[in-house]
């Protein structure tokens, strides 16, 4: 079962512009993922710069233009529910991360026996 040269390089042409996506959609997610990890890691240092602080301090929180003052307990919750947050998303970013390159590699691998069919039937 033979396909004909136009066909063959239409299928290619698709499956190609679906792997140019997929690498596009990898590059996007690594540049969210590594947003995300320094995000975690700035909640992170911020939760342990405060835990050292006395419970009665007052800590101020930015809002826009101005702060707020925040007692130390309120400011950690707010931190540790801000870090959860945050790990999800990076756990799901990573999740779709890898399904974007499991993609990638099973459009190139269907690329390249598409060319070494056609070589063949050459």
């Amino acid at each position: 079962m033979s396909i004909s040269n136009e066909a063959l390089q239409k299928l290619l042409l698709e499956v190609e512009t679906q792997a140019i996506a997929a690498q596009q959609q990898i590059s996007l997610v690594r540049t969210q993922q590594a947003s995300k990890q320094r995000e975690l890691r700035m909640a992170q240092l911020t939760r342990t710069e405060i835990s050292s602080l006395p419970a009665n301090t007052n800590v101020y929180e930015g809002v826009g233009k101005m702060f707020v003052a925040l007692p130390v307990p309120n400011m950690n919750s707010k931190l540790e529910a801000q870090i959860k947050e945050v790990e999800g998303e990076v756990d799901g970013l990573g999740k779709r991360l890898h399904y974007l390159e499991v993609s990638q590699k099973n459009n190139k691998d269907q690329i390249d026996r598409m060319l070494r069919g056609n070589a063949g039937a050459s």
